[in-house]
Formats: structure tokens, C-alpha cells, sequence
């Protein structure tokens, strides 16, 4: 490859603008990481002296260190406070100076799990993806104390004793390594990335920055007018060149196709210039994450599951769904009743508002809300089409005028959505699902896009979650990855950062 097949790379700042590559003919530097003067956030709670060490200290460490060393002070100093406050309520013998001895094994232990690795090839540092695998190690640590008990505490543990470590250990662990990832956010600086695929998707990853709320952010897209130009030395030296003079952390990498050609020595560039490296893959956009991985005699295999829920699995989903919306109606059921009283009080019309959507397997069904709205807000409803910021295929208006004083409240809390339960126990919706699409809506989806009809749509789902406006195509493939990837700990999931997502005001 000639040097001059490095002019097809052109580098794009984040407002789309060409910035200029003259830098590819300097030599390539491999970077040091952030200068000190990018420490990071000042650490709350800290005076400007102490919090001037408290960064110095960070910078000198780097991100992926201060991480695994605030995740690990953690998990060790959570580990002894539960087993000091168990044996402390609920033991006969008294916590003495082998406890410190849980210390290196929940470290041990943790590291063995790879849970101090993870987060260094994240750009979403979540607590919560991990409990399943908290939970049990916390089980392990439990069992491993009540067998090492007779020695370590000078006594026997009894079942409760051990069922409330599990449950301690679990808890002092999940609140820990929130804390530290919190604390680690406020002394890193933000993980600059360049993607390097085409504008679009590069725009894309940066809108799903910022709604994730990641502290990362897309300095620079480098668009590949020709995949050649991934694969020789002027390319390569001209990333290398790009990743220095933008003081680089990451590359994200988003092939337009699944060719590997490039990809691959794009990998090791990345990795040979001592950055990050993220790929989004094309094919889990379709397949979805739930992948089992295979080594056949040197080859790499990944067997897909098939698509769509077992009778068990179904059977799990609606038992779960009755459980749990039993429980809330019950605990909710004075705050339906205030609710209730300041629709009605608020303007003439019904209390609950109906809607025709469309169900499982294509069925027809009328989905519950607290009327928020003016009555004939239907009918005004051409008259503001102009005003839509959904994209084609849904409609949503901001700030829209036909919403009432009680209704835009209930709107801005998500509360109008309650009535669903109501739903749920017919068996018409599910907590956590695919959006109950209108019929016009609807009736835009086509082809293979509709066995997200599959599952029973749902009050939640992925995408409500997100924080952003999803156009109607986009929409269509997350419920589709959501359809292929179910379980019940994903379903769990979107439930708790449904709560996050509306606590912070995430609706407005």
C-alpha cells in the first residue's frame, strides 16, 4: 500500500466538521494517557488541598488501577463489616482478629472471578450487571466462613447464621462496589474515544453516550472510505498518529460490514498503542448477547439460542408478573386513590383513559392509563403533527398543550402508566415487555420485525430506559434483541433502572 492511500482517512470532529490530518506524517507516538491537568472531578466532601492529593494520587495510579484498587478496598472493608455485624447480632461466638483473615479471600476470591478485570474493557461501569455473580461468590464466602468457623471465630455457625452472611455478605458487597465505582467516576477523567466507522453510527454512539450518562465522550469520528485503508502501514501509522494528538483513551470500533479483514488489525493497533478497544459487532444486532461461545480444535464457534420463550420460561415470566404487581397494587393502592381524585378534580372527563394497542401474537386488547389529557385530545391531533419529535412512525409532542395541570405531573413521574397493572393481572401486558404499539403504528412494522409480537408487551422495556427518543425502526430492533436475550434477571434489571430512569425525572 502506498502512502498516499493514507489521504481516504478523514478525521471529523463531533459538530461533523473535516479536521486536518497533516499530524499522519509526523512520527507515531504511543500515549502516555491524560496529562495530570486531566485528572479528573474534584472528590466531594474533600478540602482543595486533600482533594489536589486525593487526584494527584488518581493520575499517578491511571483509571483501570485507582478502579480495581477502590473496587478491592471495597470488597475486602464490606466483607468484614457483614461478618462483624452478623456474628455481632445473631452469633454465640465473638468476632475477633481472624476476621481480618476474610479480608485477602474475598479479594482472592473476587479476583479469581474476574471482577476487578471488567471495567477496564467497559465503557458502563454497573454494580448491577454483576449481582447474579455477586451473589454467588457471597454464597461461597458464606459457606467458606461457616466451614473455617470452628477455627477463624472459636465457635460453629448454624443455618440462619449462614443464610444471613450470604445475605450480608451480598448486600455489603453490592453497596460497596457502588460507592467505590461512584467515588472512582469522580477521580478518573472522562475516557476520550474515537470511533472509527462511518458519521452516522459514530453520531449514534455519541447520543448513547450521553443518554447512558458513561463518563466518556466522542472527541473524533474517523470515517474508512475504503476498507483497504484499515489494512496498510499509512493507514495504521495514521491512527496511531490521531490516538497521540488527541490524547486518546479508547477506540470504538463500528464496521458498516462484518468483514474482519480490517478489524482485526485495527485490535491490535489499539492495543499496540496501549488504548482501550470496544467493537460493536453487526451480527449481535441481530442474534442479541445471549451467545455461547466454543472452541472446535483451534476454530472460535458462537451457538445462538433459539428464539423465543419455552413453556417453563413463559410459565416463570407470568408468575413473576403476578407476584410482583400483587405486591404493588397493595402497596400503592391509597396512592391510586389520590390519583384517581385529582384527575377527576382537575378536569371534566373519565378517570382512566383507554387505547386500543396491539398484543401478543397481533391480538387486540385496551391498555389502562390515568386520563391525562384534555377529552378531545384526539381530535387535535393532525393539527400538531408538525410539532413531532419521535421520528417517522411514532408520535410525541414536548410540551404538549393538550396535556392538563394534573396530567402533566403525572406524565413527568410516569405515574399515569399505573393503571397497567390492572393489564398485567388480565394478562393482557406483562411488567417488563415490548411496547403495546397503537394499530397505525403497528401496522408499520412488516416482515421478520414482528415476531417481537413474541412476548407479551410489557408496562417497561429496554428501550423506555434509555433516557432518549428512539425512532420506530430503532425501536423495533431493541424489543427484537430484548425478545432473543429474555430472562428473568434481565426482566429484573429493567425494572430497577426503570425506578432509576423515573427518579430521574427521566421522562421530562
Amino acid at each position: 500500500m502506498t502512502p498516499q492511500t493514507a489521504t481516504k482517512l478523514t478525521l471529523h470532529d463531533p459538530d461533523g466538521s473535516a479536521l486536518p490530518l497533516a499530524l499522519r506524517r509526523r512520527p507515531v507516538a504511543v500515549p502516555m494517557g491524560p496529562s495530570l491537568a486531566e485528572a479528573g472531578m474534584p472528590a466531594p466532601g474533600l478540602a482543595p488541598p486533600l482533594a489536589a492529593q486525593v487526584r494527584g494520587i488518581a493520575a499517578l495510579l491511571g483509571p483501570a488501577a485507582l478502579h480495581r484498587r477502590l473496587l478491592g478496598a471495597a470488597d475486602a472493608v464490606a466483607a468484614v463489616l457483614a461478618l462483624v455485624v452478623v456474628l455481632s447480632v445473631l452469633g454465640e461466638a465473638r468476632p475477633g482478629i481472624f476476621v481480618l483473615a476474610c479480608m485477602p479471600l474475598t479479594v482472592v476470591l473476587f479476583k479469581v472471578a474476574g471482577l476487578y478485570d471488567r471495567d477496564d474493557m467497559r465503557l458502563t461501569h454497573s454494580t448491577l450487571d454483576e449481582a447474579p455473580v455477586l451473589l454467588q461468590l457471597s454464597g461461597l464466602m458464606a459457606l467458606v466462613t461457616t466451614i473455617l468457623g470452628p477455627m477463624m471465630l472459636g465457635g460453629a455457625l448454624g443455618g440462619t447464621q449462614l443464610l444471613a452472611l450470604w445475605l450480608g455478605f451480598f448486600a455489603a458487597v453490592f453497596v460497596g462496589r457502588t460507592a467505590a465505582r461512584v467515588l472512582a467516576a469522580r477521580l478518573s477523567p472522562i475516557e476520550r474515544c474515537l470511533v472509527i466507522g462511518d458519521t452516522a453510527r459514530a453520531d449514534r454512539i455519541r447520543q448513547k453516550l450521553v443518554a447512558a450518562r458513561v463518563r466518556a465522550t466522542v472527541v473524533a469520528s474517523l470515517p474508512l472510505e475504503d476498507d483497504d485503508a484499515l489494512t496498510g502501514l499509512a493507514g495504521l501509522e495514521a491512527i496511531g498518529h490521531v490516538v497521540s494528538e488527541l490524547r486518546l483513551d479508547r477506540l470504538i470500533i463500528a464496521p458498516s460490514t462484518a468483514d474482519g479483514r480490517g478489524i482485526t488489525e485495527l485490535i491490535r493497533v489499539g492495543k499496540a498503542l496501549g488504548v482501550r478497544v470496544s467493537v460493536q459487532p453487526r451480527m449481535l444486532d441481530i442474534v442479541g448477547s445471549t451467545v455461547e461461545a466454543e472452541d472446535l480444535e483451534g476454530m472460535t464457534l458462537l451457538g445462538v439460542r433459539q428464539f423465543g420463550l419455552s413453556r417453563s420460561s413463559r410459565f416463570i415470566k407470568r408468575a413473576f408478573d403476578l407476584a410482583m404487581t400483587w405486591i404493588g397494587v397493595l402497596a400503592i393502592a391509597p396512592v391510586l386513590a389520590l390519583i384517581a381524585l385529582a384527575v377527576r378534580l382537575d378536569s371534566r372527563g373519565p378517570i382512566l383513559y383507554r387505547q386500543v394497542r396491539v398484543g401478543r401474537d397481533g391480538k387486540h386488547f385496551s391498555i389502562f392509563k390515568f386520563r391525562s389529557m384534555v377529552v378531545d385530545a384526539h381530535a387535535q391531533r393532525e393539527n400538531l403533527r408538525e410539532l413531532n419529535v419521535a421520528g417517522d412512525g411514532l408520535f410525541k409532542i414536548v410540551d404538549d398543550p393538550r396535556v392538563t395541570r394534573v396530567g402533566r405531573i403525572l406524565r413527568r413521574t410516569s405515574l399515569d402508566e399505573l393503571p397497567q397493572l390492572l393489564n398485567v393481572l388480565r394478562g393482557e401486558m406483562s411488567l417488563v415487555g415490548p411496547r403495546p404499539l397503537v394499530v397505525d403504528e403497528d401496522a408499520q412494522v412488516l416482515g421478520l420485525d414482528r415476531s417481537r409480537l413474541h412476548l407479551t408487551p410489557g408496562m417497561t422495556g429496554p428501550w423506555q430506559v434509555m433516557g432518549m427518543r428512539v425512532p420506530m425502526q430503532e425501536m423495533v430492533s431493541i424489543d427484537y434483541v430484548y425478545v432473543a436475550n429474555w430472562s428473568l434477571w434481565l426482566d429484573l434489571k429493567l425494572l430497577v433502572r426503570t425506578v432509576r430512569h423515573v427518579l430521574r425525572r427521566g421522562n421530562v
